[in-house]
Order: C-alpha cells, then structure tokens, then sequence
C-alpha cells in the first residue's frame, strides 16, 4: 500500500484530534506522552485548531507530518518543534543551538513494522534540516523499549542527558541525531 507523506493544513484539525487520541488510547501510550487521553479529549475545538495551525504546512516553528492511507485515513504522525538557541525547554534546560525536538510520534498498531515510521522520520528530518536546524532530539521513558530500539536504529544515538518524570522515579532519555 502506498501512503501520501505530507505536512498536515490548519483546517484538518479534526483529524489532527481523531489521530492524537487514538495515540493516547495506545497500551503504551503512558510511557510515550506526557498526556493522557482524559485530558486530551476534554479540550475545545479552540484548542484543536491552534495546535494544527501552528504545526501546519507553512508553518516555521513546528511541523506535523502525517501519513495518509490511499483511503484517506491518517495512520501515522510524527511533530517536530523547532528550539531556538537561548530559550528554554519544557525541561528548564537552556537551548544550546537551533533544533528540532520530535514528538507525538504515532504509528497505527495495524500498520507498525511495515517501514512506514522509518519514511515519516525520513519526511520530517528533511524538514528539520531545510529549516536550518543543527540537530534533532527526541525523549523517550526508559521502559519504552520498542521505541528506544527504533530510534536507535534509526540513527539517534544517547546525549547523556536524562529529566525525572515527577512522582514516578522514571526516566525520560534524551537522545539525538546530527545534522551530517
């Protein structure tokens, strides 16, 4: 099957909010968000059209590309955020230089190992990297090991840093990939 590989357009925010909670609807969507479905699901349209706005074709700071099925269905996704040197991040780490940080990355159970999640990082690194960025990085829970494994694979290698996840005496990974 092919699959169309694309950036998301601000006013397909219902299928940005139809694709986000079916990931935190995931058996192990508890070690690969930092939110769970009970919130996600009371928020607002608002809220939903922001969020695909600011990552959405022609954005700068964010991008969210998606991989749509020949029947129109969105099966996978993967955001990048753009972190500018100086600022902060959500960990209250100082940003050291321009980077792309990947997140809300989802693959439909029905379509994992089919090399799909291999062809969306591929679609957003090339993003990443004709946005200037030096690096990308992404976090993942040391117990979430399919996706440590993945990574890795992929190319990301340990930056040595880690952040607590508050109350649970877990931790998320940090790891990165080099603009070559």
């Amino acid at each position: 099957m092919s699959y169309a590989i694309r950036s998301v357009r601000a006013e397909e925010w219902p299928a940005v909010k139809e694709l986000r909670l079916a990931a935190l609807r995931d058996p192990v969507a508890h070690l690969a968000y930092l939110e769970t479905y009970e919130q996600a699901v009371t928020r607002d349209d608002d809220y939903w059209r922001e969020r695909t706005a600011r990552a959405a074709e022609g954005a700068d700071g964010a991008q969210q590309i998606i991989a749509e099925a020949p029947d129109g269905r969105w099966v996978g996704s993967v955001t990048v955020l753009v972190e500018e040197p100086g600022t902060t991040d959500w960990a209250g780490h100082v940003v050291e230089c321009k980077q792309g940080h990947l997140v809300g990355v989802f693959v439909r159970p029905e379509e994992r190992g089919s090399g799909l999640t291999e062809v969306l990082f591929d679609a957003v690194l090339d993003w990443s990297w004709a946005h200037g960025v030096e690096r990308v990085r992404l976090f993942v829970h040391e117990e979430n090991g399919r996706a440590y494994r993945f990574y890795r694979r992929v190319g990301f290698q340990p930056s040595g840093v880690t952040v607590p996840l508050e109350g649970s005496g877990k931790l998320e990974v940090e790891l990165v990939l080099e603009r070559v």
